[in-house]
């Protein structure tokens, strides 16, 4: 099976879990809400953070240094889902990064694992094999690349074309706003 045949059924699976999930009709419709979602290395240093809930700073550090404790504590076999407080830590290691992401009890892991491996899939597609130092070098294109799969902590696009499509284009709106110009064309006469 070809990586784009497999990519396409891997989208038509998470938007039909979706879809099942929105149309219950039994007055509950569990929706997937993530409460955030981290980056961090091998050696404990965070790379990215996005949180999707209001949470004091102070909250954020002690439950950043928490968690990356108890992940980095965990052998390799272990399950990847973990109970933290009121909460689900789903996480996975891709070479020397973490992705550990927060959800709901009722929410779905294999869902959210989707969601990390499909980060991970768009990360690869942009910098070209992604690794820490493209994170740290390029946070801000990271952070873009989430914010246009995930918004407020749902999935915005299961789509990988569509969301690096927009990447692409932002990032030639990015190039014409750094070219220089005539004093003229500032002025909007030339």
């Amino acid at each position: 099976m070809s990586n784009q045949t497999s990519t396409r059924s891997l989208s038509c699976c998470i938007t039909q879990v979706l879809l099942q999930l929105e149309s219950q009709t039994d007055g509950w419709t569990p929706t997937f809400l993530m409460r955030f979602m981290l980056l961090f290395s091998r050696q404990g240093k965070l790379r990215l953070q996005k949180w999707y809930t209001a949470t004091a700073e102070r909250d954020k550090k002690k439950m950043v240094r928490e968690l990356m404790q108890i992940v980095l504590a965990r052998k390799p076999k272990m399950c990847s889902f973990l109970e933290w407080r009121d909460l689900k830590i789903v996480y996975k290691r891709y070479a020397s990064l973490y992705f550990c992401c927060a959800i709901e009890e009722q929410d779905n892991e294999l869902i959210t694992l989707e969601v990390i491996h499909r980060f991970v899939e768009l990360l690869d597609k942009y910098f070209g094999s992604v690794c820490e130092l493209d994170i740290i070098f390029n946070f801000e294109k990271a952070y873009f690349i989430l914010d246009e799969f995930l918004m407020g902590g749902e999935i915005q696009d299961t789509s990988k074309k569509s969301v690096l499509k927009a990447i692409e284009q932002a990032d030639l709106l990015q190039e014409e706003d750094e070219s220089p110009r005539s004093v003229l064309e500032e002025m909007g006469l030339a």
